[in-house]
Formats: C-alpha cells, sequence, structure tokens
C-alpha cells in the first residue's frame, strides 16, 4: 500500500488534529496474528515492522530473509481476513548494527545488502541507522559521518525500488538512536535530545543527501529519532516527562513536514503515549512489552495446567525455557547482571525481555504445542482465570482456546496503543 498513512502525520499535526500510528515490531506468530486481528476489527491499517537483528539477509535470529517475513505477514493476513493493502512494513534499524564487530567498510557493504533485500521484497518505510561505530569507531558517530552512510544506504533503496518499478521508500533518519530492545541496566534518567542537536541532524542529513543528488529521496524522509527521555532496562522504566521535550516540540514549527519516531515506548503508561502523540511523536514503535505480555500470559497458562491437568507436571514449559536460554546464552548472557539468582530472575521476567529471542526455538514450540494441546482438551475454571490471569478479561469462545487468551493479552496492550494513538488533548 501506500504510504499515504505516515505522510499524513505531519499533515495532520500541522492542522492540529494530531494522530498517531502504532508500530509493531515483532515477528512472533501470535503478536501478529493479535495485530492483524485488531486492524481488521478497527477497519484501520497496520504498521509491521523488523528489525535488522530479527530479520536479514541472512536470516537474522528469526531465520527469515525479508522475502520470507513478506510472505509469512501476508499468510497470517490471508487467515485473518486482513488485506495487504491495509498493511505498511518497515524496516527498523536498517545498517550495520548486526556486524557493529566488522570493519566499517565490511559492516556498511552488508548493510547495503540488507536494505537493497528489504526494499526488493516490498517494504515501503525504512529507518536507516548507521548511528553506531563499528570495530576501532566510537560507539557512537558524529552527525557527518552518519548522515554520509545514511545516504549510501538510501542509495542502494532508491535504485532498487526504481529497477523494480516501485513507489520509492519513505526514510526516517537520527543519530541519537535509543538502544534496540532498551537498555541492559538500571535506568534512573534519560536526557531528551536537545532541540540544536535534532536542528543540525536534520540539516546535515538534508545537505549530505543533496550532494549525493539525493534530494528527492530527503523529500521523503517523514521522521527523525530523537531520544524523548522515554526508556525501560531489565528493572525499571523511564517515564515520559512532556515538559522535558518542549524544545523538541516547538522545532517542529521550523520543519512542518516531520514528525518524530520514538523507539522504546513499551511499557509507558496511556496518559504518556498520548501525550507523545500530541507533542510531535506520533510514530509509537512497541515491540518486547507485546512478547512481554505473551510470555506473562504463556506462563499462567503453565502454572494452570500444572495445577489441573494430571501428569502435566510441574511449569514444564517454564523449565523447557529455562534449559534452552541456558544452553545457548548468546541472546541475554551479556545483558544480565548479578547474582544467579538474580540472572535466572532477569532470563524470564525482565522488562528487555530478551526470552523472545526463544520462542522460536525448536524445543520451545515443542512445550507451547504441549500445553495448547493439554488445555484444549479441558475448560479452564473461572476461579484458576482469577487466580493467574486476574486482570484479563475473555470471552467463553477465548476461555476454551490457549492461543485466543495469548493473543487477548497482547491485544490488550495493543488497545492502549491505539486509544492513545486516537487521543483528543484535554481541555
Amino acid at each position: 500500500m501506500t504510504n499515504a498513512v505516515l505522510t499524513n502525520l505531519a499533515k495532520s499535526r500541522t492542522n492540529g488534529h494530531p494522530v498517531g500510528i502504532t508500530s509493531v515490531c515483532s515477528a512472533h506468530p501470535l503478536v501478529l496474528r493479535a495485530a492483524l486481528r485488531q486492524a481488521r476489527r478497527l477497519n484501520k491499517s497496520l504498521l509491521i515492522e523488523a528489525t535488522c537483528n530479527q530479520v536479514n539477509q541472512f536470516g537474522g535470529y528469526t531465520g527469515q530473509t525479508p522475502k520470507a517475513f513478506v510472505g509469512f505477514v501476508a499468510d497470517l493476513a490471508a487467515q485473518e481476513d486482513l488485506s495487504t493493502d491495509r498493511i505498511i512494513l518497515g524496516g527498523d534499524h536498517l545498517g550495520p548494527n548486526p556486524w557493529r564487530k566488522e570493519c566499517a567498510e565490511s559492516a556498511l557493504a552488508k548493510a547495503e545488502e540488507m536494505v537493497g533485500a528489504y526494499v526488493e521484497a516490498g517494504f515501503t518505510k525504512i529507518h536507516l541507522d548507521a548511528s553506531m561505530g563499528c570495530a576501532g569507531e566510537p560507539v557512537a558517530l558524529d552527525d557527518e559521518t552518519t548522515a554520509e552512510r545514511a545516504a549510501r544506504l538510501a542509495s542502494v533503496a532508491e535504485k532498487i525500488a526504481r529497477r523494480r518499478g516501485a513507489t520509492p521508500p519513505c526514510y526516517v533518519i537520527g543519530t541519537e538512536v535509543p538502544i534496540p530492545g532498551g537498555a541492559d541496566h538500571a535506568l534512573d534518567d534519560i536526557t531528551p535530545t536537545s532541540a540544536d542537536a535534532a536542528r543540525e541532524t536534520l540539516e546535515i542529513h538534508r545537505r549530505v543527501f543533496t550532494k549525493h543528488n539525493l534530494q528527492s529521496a530527503y523529500e521523503r524522509v517523514i521522521a527523525l529519532v530523537v531520544q524523548p527521555g522515554v526508556e525501560f532496562g531489565n528493572d525499571n522504566v523511564i517515564p515520559y516527562a512532556p515538559c522535558n521535550t518542549s524544545g523538541l516540540t516547538n522545532l517542529l514549527n521550523e520543519y512542518p513536514a516531520f514528525v518524530y519516531e520514538a523507539h522504546s515506548t513499551d511499557y509507558q503508561s496511556e496518559e504518556a503515549l498520548s501525550q507523545l502523540v500530541q507533542n510531535g511523536f506520533p510514530i509509537l514503535k512497541v515491540g518486547p512489552e507485546l512478547t512481554f505480555a505473551l510470555r506473562e500470559t504463556i506462563y499462567a497458562l503453565d502454572m494452570i495446567a500444572s495445577e489441573i491437568v494430571e501428569g502435566y507436571g510441574a511449569r514444564p514449559l517454564a523449565a523447557a525455557m529455562e534449559k534452552i536460554m541456558n544452553d545457548e546464552p548468546m541472546y541475554w548472557d551479556s545483558y544480565y547482571k548479578g547474582s544467579t539468582r538474580n540472572k535466572y530472575i532477569e532470563r524470564h521476567y525482565s522488562y528487555s525481555d530478551r526470552i523472545r529471542y526463544y520462542w522460536g526455538k525448536g524445543k520451545a514450540q515443542e512445550a507451547w504445542l504441549n500445553l495448547e494441546n493439554v488445555l484444549s482438551r479441558i475448560a479452564i475454571p473461572a476461579t484458576l482465570l482469577s487466580q493467574y490471569l486476574p486482570d484479563l478479561s475473555l470471552t467463553p469462545a477465548q476461555v476454551s482456546s490457549p492461543q485466543a487468551i495469548v493473543m487477548a493479552s497482547v491485544e490488550r496492550v495493543l488497545k492502549r496503543y491505539d486509544e492513545a494513538c486516537n487521543a483528543r488533548p484535554r481541555q
């Protein structure tokens, strides 16, 4: 579909009626089903984004290339009776991040190939993220270097779109990009990007893109990623403080064609999300909170089955996940610190939800299918639902389906985002 929904975000803001859109950053099939189902029910467009680590030309941690992911989403959409014309596909953090331990030229060459694969597959929203240093470079790069590398990636995207005869993509740029997936430590405070820094980023990118004859690509830059002072770590969440971003909000009056893209909005209140939309951050990215809700509900069902299904065992799904994570620690080991007990708690319950990297593993899928099978054959007593899922409102049809119970939990998160995206400012 066209990106009119995205390009209209700035227009809606300048017309005094800001609206937002939820960016669903997940590759889990139940999360995507829940999002597709909500979009169909509300008759709305759906923005789904895949990250450079989830999906790339080598498969990412999901094992899917961009082309495979597009087919995967299309199959789910068909099953949920939602036209793919209503789906916007975005690529998140597209740049050298997966290969940043390599030298810059090697990492950028792979990033070019990845961006090309995304555009070739039909992704129409591209987040150009070349802000991180590669081997031998500073952790965060200056605006000039970042812009040069972003232009290099945009050039590839433009060529592929022209070759395909496809609508060229819209872009998101930025240099003060929050850590993908959340911080890896406790947070006390986050300093928002200054208006001066954001202005400089926009101007440098404009100049660099023009230098490389990419003016038309720059005209399709719809959003800038800045730090709005919103973040989450393993154990805590920094709530949005609107008073700290007034300078950024006012800056959009100088650049009426732009809005901000808000990363790491997971776990924010509906009021905070609504304030972000009203203040010029209408693209609300959420990912770990969705799989956090999924994990909470699956673990609750695991405990319910342990209580009522003879021979099921004592939380075998949670035990399976613990074994999988310990057998393959690469996705959590460098993120969780402290005692053995603390690492255990973080593996299973942290806000950063790095357990999400493991749901696609064979043993994890076996454990889930076993749980789904045993609970599908019985009626879960209302008293146990009250004990383990007290805040989840379920229909009788949902109660009989473990998959529907999990999706209801995810939809509850998505509903909060939808309400925030369409809220009107308080008088």
